[in-house]
C-alpha cells in the first residue's frame, strides 16, 4: 500500500504562507472585509427589487402558454381568479339571479382592466353551477405584467371591491384562485428573510455558547455576518447584469449563516486545541489553519460544486440559483481563511474567557461512543443502512406538482371561496384549468369532445372577442379535481390523448409537466457531474480511492432519505398539519428536491471532510485504523453535531416563512442535516472505516508519492 500523508507538504506550505501573509497585513484584511460588509448592508435595501420571481422553463406546453399570454393578453402561464357566488335557498339559474350574477362578473372584469371571463352567462354551460344551483363560479383571466408572474394582493383587492359594489340580495361573493390563495398565505403569519436570519442567529449563538463556554462564541457569528453581507453585495451586482431568482435571497441569509458558522467553528475549535497543547497564540493560529483551514477549503469547494452543478439543468432560474448560490460557500471560506486568523491572533485570547470548557482531551462521551461503534461495527452499519433504506424507499412515491389548493391559505376570503367550491361539489380543479388553442372552425367540436373526458368537469370555448384571435380560438378545460390530488393526477394526460393533432395544450398544469420532464430528464447528468467532481476533490484531500467513494455514495443515499422524510411529512401529511396546520399537499413542488440535492450534497460533505480529515491525521500518527476511527469521531463528534444543530436551527427559522414551498424546502434540508450528522456521520462513518480496515487508505503507487508518515505540527496529546 502506498504510504501517504493526509497533509501534503505543498498544501501545508501554501496554507502556512497564506496565513502568515494575512497575519502580516492584519489592517488591510480588516479594512477590506469591513468595506465589503458595509457595502452589503447598503445594498441590502434594494435587494427585493433586484431579484426575479419568474420561474421560466423550457417545453412545448410552456411555449403554448407563452403564446396564449402574448396573443390573447392573459392566461397561459398565469392562473385565473375565480369568483364564487353562494346563495343558499336561491336558484342562481333563474333569470333574475342570472342577470345579477352576470352584472357582478362584468363589474369585476371591468375593474381589472378588461378580463377574459368564462361563466354561465357567457357560455350557457350549467357546469358553472352546482347541482343544487345554490353556488355559481366564473373564471376571470386578468392581464398580468410580463415581469410579475402572478396577480398581486392589490390587484385581487381591486376585484374584491368591485364585487362588493354590486348588490346581490341573499348571496355572498368570494374571490379565490391560486394567486389569491398564495397572497393570503404570504400575508399571514410568517417571517421575512431578515427575521428568519435573526432567529437562526439567536439559535446559533445558544449552541456556540454551549460549545465554547466563553465569549469566543461570538466570533463565528461575526464571520457569518461578514460572509452574508459580502455575498449579498456581490449577488446584487450579478442581478444588475443577469436574472437572479428570489430564492437566492433566502439561501444566502440562512444557508450562509449555517455554512459560515460551520467553517469558523472548525477553525476556532482547532485553534483552542493547539493552544491547549502549549503552542503560542500566533503559532496556534498557523497550526489550526494548516489542518482545519485546509479542511474548510475542501468543504467549501464541495458545497460550491454541488450548487454550480445546477447549471447543467435546462432551467434559467435554477441556473441562476447555482451561479449565485455558489458564492455563499466560497465567500464563507474566504472569510474563514483570512479574517478569522486576524481575529484569533489579536483579540482571540481575550475573547476566549472564562474558558469553562477546555480542549486538551477528546470528549469522553464521544470517545466512548466511538469505541462502542467500532466494537459493534457490523450492527452499527446495519442499523444505519436500514434507517436510510426505509426513508429512501418512501422517496420513490414522490409526485411532482404545485401544492394542492387546500394546502395554501387557511383563512381569508380566498379560503372561503375555495371552501364554497368544495362544499358545493364543484371542486378545486377549476382553479387550475387546462388551456388549449384550436382553429375557430373546430373549437366547439373540440370543446364538446374534451368535456366528455374522464376527470373533466367541462370544456368551454366562448365566442366573444377575448377568446378569438386571427382564426384561432382559446378553450378552457376545467378538471373536476385538483391536479395535485390523486383524483386529478391523470386528467392532463387524458385530455392530451383526446385533443387531437391540431390542438395545442398549455396552461400551468401542462407547463409543470414540462418542468418535470425537462429537469428530471437531466437530473442523472447532474448527479454524475457532482459525484465525479466531488470524488476527485476528496481523493486529493484524503489520499484514498475508497474513502471518497464511500463519502459520495453515503451522501446520495442520505439525500434520498431526506426526500423520503419530505414525502412523508408533506405529500402524505404525516406532520404538516400538526406542525403548520397545513394538510397533505398531495405533491412536492418540482424545484424543491433539486434544491435539496444541490445543497445537502455539499453541506453534508462538510461533516464528512471534518471527520475524515481528523481520522486521516490520527491514522498517519498511529497507523491504526480502529484508533483513527475512534479518535476521529471523538475529536470531531461534538463539532459536527453542534454545526448540524446550528444549520438545523437555521432551517427551522426558514420554516417560519409564509410560503408552503419554502416550508417544504426547510423541512427537507433540516431532516437531511440531522440524518447526516447522526445516522451517517456519527454511526455509519466510524463503523464503515473500521470495517474497511487498511483498504481505507489504499491508492495505487502511480497516483501517489511515497512519503513518511506526517509528523504532527505540535506534539500530540494523549487523548
Amino acid at each position: 500500500m502506498a504510504d501517504v500523508k493526509s497533509l501534503s507538504k505543498t498544501e501545508e506550505a501554501l496554507m502556512n504562507s497564506l496565513t502568515r501573509w494575512v497575519l502580516r497585513h492584519r489592517l488591510l484584511v480588516v479594512v477590506f472585509w469591513m468595506a465589503l460588509t458595509f457595502g452589503g448592508v447598503a445594498a441590502s435595501g434594494s435587494l427585493g427589487s433586484a431579484f426575479s420571481n419568474q420561474f421560466s422553463i423550457p417545453g412545448r406546453a410552456v411555449a403554448v402558454s407563452a403564446r396564449i399570454a402574448r396573443e390573447f393578453g392573459s392566461g397561459g402561464n398565469t392562473a385565473p381568479l375565480v369568483a364564487v357566488i353562494g346563495a343558499p335557498g336561491e336558484n342562481l339559474a333563474s333569470p333574475r339571479y342570472a342577470r345579477q350574477a352576470d352584472a357582478v362578473f362584468s363589474r369585476m372584469a371591468a375593474a381589472a382592466g378588461g378580463a377574459r371571463v368564462a361563466s354561465y352567462a357567457t357560455t350557457g354551460d350549467r357546469a358553472f353551477l352546482s347541482a343544487d344551483h345554490h353556488t355559481e363560479f366564473a373564471l376571470g383571466f386578468w392581464p398580468v405584467d410580463a415581469g410579475a408572474g402572478q396577480l398581486s394582493a392589490g390587484q385581487v383587492a381591486v376585484v374584491r371591491q368591485a364585487a362588493d359594489a354590486v348588490p346581490l340580495a341573499g348571496a355572498q361573493v368570494h374571490v379565490t384562485g391560486l394567486d389569491a390563495l398564495r397572497n393570503t398565505a404570504s400575508a399571514g403569519k410568517g417571517n421575512g428573510v431578515v427575521t428568519e436570519a435573526m432567529l437562526g442567529a439567536l439559535g446559533a449563538l445558544a449552541v456556540l455558547a454551549f460549545v465554547f463556554a466563553s465569549f469566543i462564541a461570538i466570533v463565528p457569528l461575526l464571520n457569518a455576518g461578514v460572509a452574508i453581507m459580502t455575498t449579498l453585495l456581490i449577488v446584487r451586482g450579478v442581478a444588475a447584469i443577469s436574472t437572479v431568482s428570489m430564492i437566492v435571497e433566502f439561501l444566502i441569509a440562512l444557508i450562509g449563516l449555517g455554512v459560515a458558522i460551520d467553517y469558523s467553528l472548525l477553525v476556532v475549535v482547532r485553534w483552542r486545541e493547539e493552544r491547549a497543547k502549549g503552542a503560542g497564540n500566533e503559532q496556534a493560529v498557523v497550526n489550526a489553519m494548516a489542518s482545519a483551514g485546509r479542511a474548510v477549503a475542501f468543504s467549501g469547494l464541495t458545497v460550491a460544486v454541488g450548487l454550480l452543478a445546477l447549471i447543467v439543468l435546462p432551467v434559467p432560474f435554477l441556473r441562476s440559483v447555482g451561479v449565485a448560490g455558489m458564492l455563499i460557500p466560497l465567500i464563507s471560506v474566504a472569510v474563514a481563511l483570512t479574517l478569522l486568523p486576524v481575529i484569533l491572533s489579536t483579540i482571540g485570547p481575550r475573547l476566549d474567557w472564562p474558558r469553562i470548557r477546555h480542549e486538551q482531551h477528546a470528549s469522553r462521551g464521544w470517545l466512548a461512543w466511538g469505541r462502542l461503534v467500532v466494537r459493534h461495527r457490523f450492527a452499527a452499519a446495519g442499523v444505519g443502512i436500514a434507517v436510510l433504506a426505509v426513508l429512501a424507499v418512501a422517496a420513490t412515491s414522490i409526485q411532482f406538482g404545485n401544492p394542492a389548493a387546500d394546502a395554501m391559505a387557511k383563512t381569508g376570503d380566498a379560503r372561503l371561496g375555495l371552501v364554497a367550491l368544495e362544499r358545493s361539489g364543484i371542486g378545486a380543479g377549476v382553479l387550475s384549468p387546462i388551456e388549449a388553442i384550436a382553429p375557430v372552425t373546430s373549437a366547439a367540436q373540440v370543446a364538446s369532445r374534451l368535456a366528455r373526458v374522464h376527470g373533466v368537469l367541462t370544456a368551454v370555448a366562448p365566442s366573444d372577442s377575448h377568446w378569438r384571435r386571427g382564426g384561432l380560438a382559446l378553450l378552457d378545460v376545467l378538471p373536476s379535481a385538483d391536479p395535485a390530488s390523486s383524483g386529478g393526477a391523470g386528467t392532463l394526460a387524458a385530455v392530451e390523448a383526446v385533443a387531437g393533432p391540431r390542438v395545442q395544450i398549455g396552461g400551468m398544469t401542462a407547463a409543470n409537466g414540462d418542468f418535470v420532464s425537462s429537469v428530471y430528464g437531466s437530473f442523472p447528468l447532474m448527479i454524475v457531474l457532482i459525484a465525479l467532481v466531488t470524488y476527485l476533490v476528496l481523493a486529493r484531500a484524503f489520499r484514498s480511492l475508497l474513502l471518497p467513494l464511500k463519502a459520495v455514495a453515503l451522501n446520495v443515499i442520505s439525500v434520498a432519505a431526506a426526500w423520503g422524510v419530505m414525502v412523508l411529512v408533506w405529500q402524505d401529511g404525516y406532520g404538516s398539519h400538526a406542525l403548520w396546520g397545513i394538510p397533505a399537499t398531495g405533491v412536492i413542488t418540482e424545484w424543491v428536491p433539486l434544491m435539496m440535492f444541490a445543497f445537502l450534497f455539499g453541506l453534508s460533505m462538510d461533516y464528512e471532510v471534518f471527520i475524515l480529515a481528523r481520522t486521516r491525521e490520527e491514522y498517519d500518527r498511529t497507523g491504526s485504523t480502529d484508533h483513527a476511527a475512534i479518535h476521529g469521531i471523538a475529536r470531531t463528534g461534538r463539532l459536527v453535531t453542534s454545526a448540524a444543530l446550528i444549520l438545523f436551527l437555521s432551517f427551522v427559522a426558514m420554516g417560519t416563512a409564509p410560503d408552503t414551498e419554502i416550508k417544504m424546502l426547510a423541512t427537507g434540508l433540516g431532516a437531511g442535516i440531522l440524518l447526516d450528522a447522526t445516522v451517517v456521520r456519527a454511526l455509519l462513518v466510524p463503523a464503515l472505516v473500521s470495517l474497511f480496515g487498511e483498504w481505507n487508505w489504499w491508492m495505487p503507487r502511480r497516483l501517489s508519492r511515497r512519503r513518511r508518515p506526517a509528523e504532527p505540527l505540535v506534539a500530540p496529546s494523549n487523548a
